[in-house]
């Protein structure tokens, strides 16, 4: 008995759990570590009053699993008493005593464990819970975790003093809303949809929200001001830098015509050619010149009596982007014309395979090979390519210049002109130089760029009216809108709070859904948001312990 009272005390210490019982003996095999322990003698408190008892009724066997140990599943079977209610105006007549820190009513899993369960299957969900407790040496099945995970209790919603509004993709065309406490910057509570009757019947649930941020959705608008009406709505700082660079974009496509000018000077030592005249035309009487030929009269014969290119496509049963190729070409040359060769790690060595192959060598095997010598890393393939004009007598093909698309001439136009590098500032001066609509527009975007550096929203107003007197009908209608929405753009530009904290949690909620294969519906997705949002900031405040 020494030895059995020494193991005990020992494997109380090891175990905390078991301090309040008393263990009689531990059997341990491959498959499990048993532990046979009874309760104390001490009176217990009743289930149904709380009344404190000690007359007892009964005894019998509880089965209670355990978190693993030393990688064995650990199973406590511990006596305990059913003891009598000595309350007479207690419903109940019998009940079965608890210990603290090892068993709970109806509960065949230690408090220790079932936090374990719950914790894997807010972090992986239900089949990677599963998978993950296995390697525990914990076997539950997805449903179960999945079961477990539910039954958690959510935190109490505490009404936030800064609220973040945003939308995400549920599934399909099916989006959600998620709401934010910017301040604590922690997920509140998730929702099929995004009308303005669901967000202001939960305002009006939850008083006492002071600001709201959201984007320039009109939805979120109306709900934020039926539902809280003396909140400060904040339009956020980054949708409206993005929803000014889709119009900026919307200039230069309209305005593609003069993107070419922002192509340096061409050499002198070449003869700069005529416009539409191209330096290599396509023979007229090659198939491939007839048929663009063709093409090029029947388009521009439909286009130019001012037919829609939507009718032109009915009409001649082509794409409709292939018809506006051709109408916007000065010539059928232009459809000809090859696209300008983007440049590639091949080039600083075309010089050395232009020199070999004069030399004799004609194995694009070896001259790969030379080439990886010389600090090439590119594939064997694109040697191969760049040989095929020579095999034909032609010229090596060397990367040409060309114009900027209307998304990279509207990028240059944002970007902060510190962050142009020489080449890219000289395009972009040579392109407002060329084009005073687009010099226009890169002067009203450094403008709203200012009104957000400074925080200074005083300029707005004659910001708006510049837009909308600009005579580009994409800024113009933005005008439109941030005028209806003026005092919440204005709050946007002035005030500290955005919606950052509300992309961040929404990539969260992406992360989460991914997790569970995208099968996971609303109230699952908002129990795993919000539980791991906390369990993240449980952990994350935790003190470690200093090294010894």
């Amino acid at each position: 008995m020494g030895i059995l009272r020494l193991c005990s005390v020992e494997l109380s210490q090891l175990l905390p759990q078991l301090a309040n019982v008393l263990v009689v003996s531990v059997d341990v095999s491959d498959a499990v570590v048993a532990v046979r322990a009874y309760t104390r003698s001490t009176p217990a408190g009743c289930t149904g009053c709380g009344e404190l008892s000690e007359w007892r009724h009964s005894r019998y066997v509880r089965h209670l699993a355990d978190v693993t140990l030393g990688g064995r599943p650990l199973r406590i079977d511990l006596s305990v008493r059913r003891l009598y209610c000595e309350n007479a105006a207690c419903p109940k007549v019998t009940f079965a005593e608890q210990v603290p820190g090892l068993t709970v009513r109806y509960q065949r899993r230690t408090p220790l464990l079932q936090h374990l369960v719950e914790a894997v299957g807010v972090v992986l969900a239900s089949r990677g819970g599963a998978r993950m407790l296995r390697v525990l040496n914990v076997r539950l099945s997805r449903c179960t975790v999945l079961s477990q995970l539910m039954r958690v209790q959510l935190p109490p919603l505490v009404t936030p003093r800064v609220l973040g509004v945003d939308d995400f993709a549920l599934y399909g065309d099916t989006y959600g809303t998620l709401l934010v406490d910017a301040t604590t910057r922690l997920p509140l509570t998730l929702w099929e949809g995004r009308d303005a009757e669901q967000l202001s019947r939960w305002l009006r649930e939850h008083p006492g929200v002071e600001v709201a941020c959201r984007d320039g959705s009109l939805t979120y608008r109306q709900g934020i001001a039926d539902g809280s009406p003396d909140a400060v709505q904040v339009s956020d700082r980054f949708h409206l830098w993005q929803g000014l660079s889709r119009r900026v974009q919307e200039v230069a496509a309209a305005h593609r015509g003069c993107l070419p000018a922002a192509l340096p000077a061409p050499d002198p030592a070449e003869p700069e050619l005529p416009d539409g005249v191209n330096a290599d035309p396509e023979p007229v009487d090659t198939p491939a010149g007839r048929h663009a030929r063709r093409l090029f009269e029947a388009v521009h014969a439909l286009t130019d009596a001012a037919c829609p290119y939507a009718a032109v496509a009915r009409e001649l049963g082509l794409d409709r982007r292939t018809v506006r190729k051709y109408a916007r070409a000065r010539t059928w040359h232009e459809v000809m014309r090859r696209a300008p060769r983007r440049s590639s790690s091949l080039d600083p060595y075309l010089d050395y395979l232009q020199r070999r192959w004069d030399e004799g060598q004609h194995s694009a095997k070896i001259l790969h090979q030379e080439l990886l010598g010389k600090g090439y890393l590119g594939h064997y393939q694109r040697v191969k390519m760049a040989l095929a004009p020579l095999r034909r007598g032609l010229p090596l093909d060397e990367p040409r210049e060309r114009p900027p698309s209307p998304r990279e001439a509207a990028r240059w136009i944002i970007a902060a002109p510190d962050r142009h590098g020489p080449q890219t500032a000289q395009r972009l001066r040579l392109l407002l130089e060329h084009c005073p609509e687009l010099h226009r527009t890169h002067d009203l975007v450094r403008q709203f760029a200012a009104m957000l550096e400074t925080r200074d929203a005083t300029p707005l107003p004659n910001w708006l009216d510049q837009l909308t007197h600009s005579g580009l009908a994409p800024l113009a209608s933005i005008a439109t809108a941030l005028r209806e929405d003026q005092h919440a753009v204005a709050q946007g530009i002035t005030t500290p709070y955005n919606s950052g904290i509300n992309e961040g949690r929404i990539t969260d909620v992406k992360l989460q859904k991914r997790i569970m294969a995208g099968r996971a519906g609303v109230a699952l997705l908002r129990h795993r948001v919000v539980l791991i949002a906390h369990l993240r900031r449980h952990y994350a405040d935790r003190p470690t312990a200093a090294p010894s």
